[in-house]
Formats: structure tokens, C-alpha cells, sequence
């Protein structure tokens, strides 16, 4: 939590005592990359205090040859303070009055100024922290559509909003989270259309954030605002595309972008809002819906299909005659719910050896771990071509999961699900089910329903989940938001 007031040290006038001070406090002298230069205006010692890889060095010159200059011309030596504030040739500079204050922003990548006998400090604006080009994010990829995303950078994230949302309405509040790493965190919303309570209780739970530091960036903001504890479904979605974040900033969402992370946080969500994909509003309504259809039916087989299969395996008189071809075509000495884990497990060793093998090999390591699951793995015995064939589809299934936590969850509840079909069968089953629709029922984002518009019905708005609808018929914006402008188009449209 940021100091108090009162334990804040003011910008001493003598400019030896600055100088011990970031000694002391910042180590600088003793860490290579944190420095100060010296110059004298007007018979006045100026220094300017900086981090090397987080400032633009050429910007730093051009303001030293800037001060160097003043000395060229007869200026009042009692001007010095006035004279140098208007030679800082910068959009943005703010004056500081303590030292706490001007280290946490030399320390942000910012330049702190200060002027022999002045008694506070300018701080410039000259970041360039180290970082990538906007591209396109890999987990959210689109046939047409922009090829922009969010990067590490919260400048470069909050300009990317501010490119597609021009209104002077947008806000966008920055405060920092954690004690030592000091983290650059941005709320955004548009005043006239965000919920004031919403934007209230997201403030107040990032402002409560007491930890260390942000290693782990949006994903610690996550668990401390949501309090999500062991429940498997993700209680906020993230987002690395600019559109999808700007789409839900005007239907009355809050944003939360944080510095260093790729994706940004949208708050409140329900489960409806993790099976949307950008690739949707992309295509014509008709083929939108289509895709839609086709993502549905991949979550459900994901979750419910394998469940189901081993259901009819274990009870095959609960198959009509028309469809008594599914189950096992010849019997196996390993378990049917053994073959199954085993090869879900196999599926995840996959996944993360994906993850972490080099993109020269990855192709070549998935052929041959297709050959040895798939050929040899049936030719010995070991696993069955039915359990292959539907552990695949549910595997497939995942990955058509917009939400990556989301397919993770589906996942640890399709194998609750197995185990309770192998000890109780139809039983267990229903029950599962039951006690799943219950769970998420229960579950509350920001004090909205997860399952909305399902449970509360809302028939409208469970239409526009089912179909997408046109942009122009899309008049309303989603009441569980709760925002101020209702009305989606300008008035007299």
C-alpha cells in the first residue's frame, strides 16, 4: 500500500541531500542502471534523474541541450525555477513535492528534474519501455478483421482503446498496485454508460490490493478482486484484441489493463460472454450464428460426450436398436474409465509438451505422438479405437473453446463427471449434472449471475446469446451490466 503522507520526505533544497537520498533509497551508485546528470543553469545545479532501458535516451538529451542552452542568453539567475520548467519541451510534466513521489516515477521510467533551491521536482515523461509491436494474438486469431493486439505495454494498450473509442467521455484511471513493484494499473470505462456502482466496486477492490508485486500481473488483480478461491470457471474473461475490448467498453463493461500484460480483464462476465469469438462479428449474422452452433455443440461434446458414451457403454439397454452400434465392438483387459483417463492424461502431455517444445520440433513431435497413441497404442492392447475416437472429439471439442480457463474447467468436470458415472451410472450421471447446473447457478461476478440470461430467463437477451443478431438491430445494450445509456444507437437513428 502507498505510504502516508505524513512519512513522505519532502524535495530537499540542497541538492546534496537529493542525491544521498536516492543513494540510500533507490541504491543509486551501487545498481548500474539507475543514474543522474548534472548540470548547471543559471548558477543553479539541476539534476535529472533517470533508469536506463525504461526512458528514451535521445529524449533525455534533447532536454539537457535544452537547459544547457538557457546559459547562452542573460537570464535572471532568480528566474532559474520558471526558466527551466519551460524548457522541459514536453507534453507532460507534473511538479512533485516529495521525494517517495518522484522515486516511484524515476522508478516507472520517468525523469525527475529538480532545481537547486526549488524544494519540489519536475518529473517528465519520457518512457520507452522495452517491448514488442502490436500483432495479432495467437489464441484469438480471425479470418478478416484487425491484425493489432495488446501488448506489455499499458501505453500502448490504453491507445489502442483510445483508437477505436474517441469519446470524451472515456476514462481512464491509472493507479499503482504492490508495494515493491509498483505496477502502472488502468480502470476504463465510459463515464455516461458504466454502472457508477460497478466502477465503485472495482476501485475499491483494486485500491484494497495489498501484495508485494505483480508478477504474475492481471491474473493476481484476478484473484484479489473476484476472490475466486477453488471454483474451476473463470470469473472474468480476458481479451488480447483491441476491438473485443473497445466492443464491450461501450455495452457498459469496465476494463482493467494492467502494465506488463498482454490481455486485458472484462468485468462483470457471465459463462455466455467466455463461448463468443470475435470471428462471429466478422462474418454475415447467418454465417455468425453458424460458427456459433458449431462452437456450442464443441463445448457441450467437450463436457458432456464422453460422460454420455461411457454411460451406454456401462448400461448398453439404454440404447434404441437403431444405435446399438455405439459402445465397445470387442472387449478389453484394461478398464473402460481406466483407458480413458489414461488417455486424457496422454492428451494433456501433449498440450504441454506443445507449449514447451521449440516450433522447429512441435510439429514433428505431435506426428509422433499421433502414431505411438494412435496405431500402436490400439495394436497393443492398450487402448480401445472407441475411447480413442471419443476422447478425441471431446479433446477437439476444448479447443474450439473461445476461453482457454473456461476449456480447463470443462475439462475437470467432464472427468468428475466420468467418475461419478463408474460408481453410480445413470445415477451418477444426473446427479453430476444436476449438482454442476446448481454450482454455476450459484456463482456470482461483481453481483452478476453467472448463468445469465439462462438463470434469471431473460428472453431477449438469451436470443442474442442463440443468434447473432445485426449490428443495427442490436438497439439495447445488456441490461445485467446495468448501465446508464440503455439506448445502444445515437438517438434519432
Amino acid at each position: 500500500m502507498p505510504e502516508k503522507p505524513e512519512n513522505m520526505i519532502k524535495v530537499y533544497r540542497d541538492p546534496r541531500k537529493n542525491e544521498q537520498f536516492f543513494k540510500d533509497r533507490v541504491g543509486m551508485g551501487t545498481s548500474y542502471d539507475v543514474g543522474v546528470r548534472k548540470v548547471q543553469v543559471l548558477d543553479r545545479e539541476v539534476q535529472i534523474y533517470f533508469v536506463n532501458g525504461l526512458t528514451d535516451t535521445l529524449f533525455i538529451i534533447h532536454l539537457i541541450e535544452q537547459l544547457v542552452d538557457v546559459n547562452n542568453y542573460d537570464e535572471n539567475a532568480d528566474e532559474a525555477i520558471d526558466v527551466v520548467e519551460n524548457r522541459l519541451v514536453n507534453q507532460q510534466v507534473q511538479k512533485v513535492k516529495t521525494l517517495d513521489e518522484a522515486t516511484d516515477q524515476v522508478l516507472s521510467g520517468l525523469v525527475a528534474v529538480i532545481v537547486e533551491d526549488a524544494g519540489f521536482a519536475f518529473v517528465v515523461d519520457v518512457r520507452n519501455y522495452p517491448g514488442r509491436t502490436p500483432e495479432e494474438p495467437d489464441t484469438e486469431k480471425v479470418v478478416r478483421g484487425a491484425r493489432d493486439g495488446f501488448i506489455e505495454s499499458i501505453v500502448i494498450n490504453t491507445a489502442l482503446i483510445r483508437r477505436r473509442i474517441r469519446d470524451e467521455r472515456l476514462r481512464v484511471k491509472i493507479t499503482k498496485v504492490g508495494e515493491r513493484s509498483k505496477t502502472d494499473l488502468a480502470i476504463v470505462y465510459i463515464e455516461d454508460i458504466a454502472d457508477p456502482d460497478l466502477v465503485s466496486i472495482v476501485e475499491n477492490e483494486v485500491n484494497a490490493i495489498d501484495i508485494d508485486g505483480l508478477t504474475m500481473a492481471d491474473k493476481t488483480v484476478e484473484e484479489f478482486i473476484v476472490k475466486q478461491g477453488y471454483n474451476p470457471f473463470p470469473m472474468v474473461r480476458y481479451t488480447e484484441r483491441p476491438d473485443v475490448a473497445a466492443n464491450h467498453i461501450l455495452e457498459g463493461h469496465v476494463i482493467i489493463v494492467v502494465d506488463t500484460s498482454p490481455s486485458v480483464i472484462i468485468t462483470p462476465t457471465t459463462i455466455f460472454h467466455h463461448v463468443q469469438h470475435a470471428e462471429e462479428y466478422r462474418q454475415a449474422p447467418s454465417v455468425g450464428t453458424f460458427l456459433r452452433w458449431i462452437r456450442f455443440f464443441g463445448i457441450i461434446a467437450s463436457t458432456v460426450l464422453l460422460p454420455i458414451w461411457f454411460l451406454f457403454v456401462l448400461e448398453p439397454s439404454l440404447l434404441p436398436e437403431r444405435l446399438d452400434f455405439i459402445g465397445l465392438n470387442k472387449n478389453t483387459h484394461i478398464p473402460i474409465i481406466l483407458q480413458i483417463f489414461l488417455a486424457d492424461l496422454g492428451i494433456e502431455f501433449l498440450r504441454m509438451a506443445a507449449i514447451h517444445t521449440p516450433t522447429a520440433l512441435s510439429t514433428a513431435m505431435g506426428l509422433i505422438a499421433a502414431v505411438l497413441i494412435g496405431q500402436i497404442a490400439i495394436a497393443v492392447g492398450l487402448f480401445s479405437a472407441e475411447v480413442i475416437l471419443y476422447v478425441s472429439i471431446a479433446a477437439i471439442g476444448s479447443f474450439t473453446t473461445p476461453s482457454y480457463e473456461l476449456s480447463l474447467a470443462n475439462k475437470m468436470m467432464r472427468l468428475i463427471l466420468m467418475i461419478l458415472v463408474a460408481i453410480f451410472k445413470v445415477k451418477g450421471f444426473v446427479i453430476g449434472f444436476t449438482l454442476l447446473l446448481i454450482v454455476m447457478a450459484s456463482i456470482r461476478s461483481f453481483h452478476t449471475p453467472y448463468l445469465w440470461p439462462f438463470l434469471p430467463f431473460n428472453g431477449k437477451a438469451l436470443w442474442q446469446v442463440l443468434v447473432r443478431t445485426t449490428v443495427p438491430g442490436a438497439k439495447v445494450r445488456p441490461s445485467i451490466v446495468h448501465p446508464k445509456d440503455r439506448q445502444r444507437q445515437p438517438s434519432g437513428s
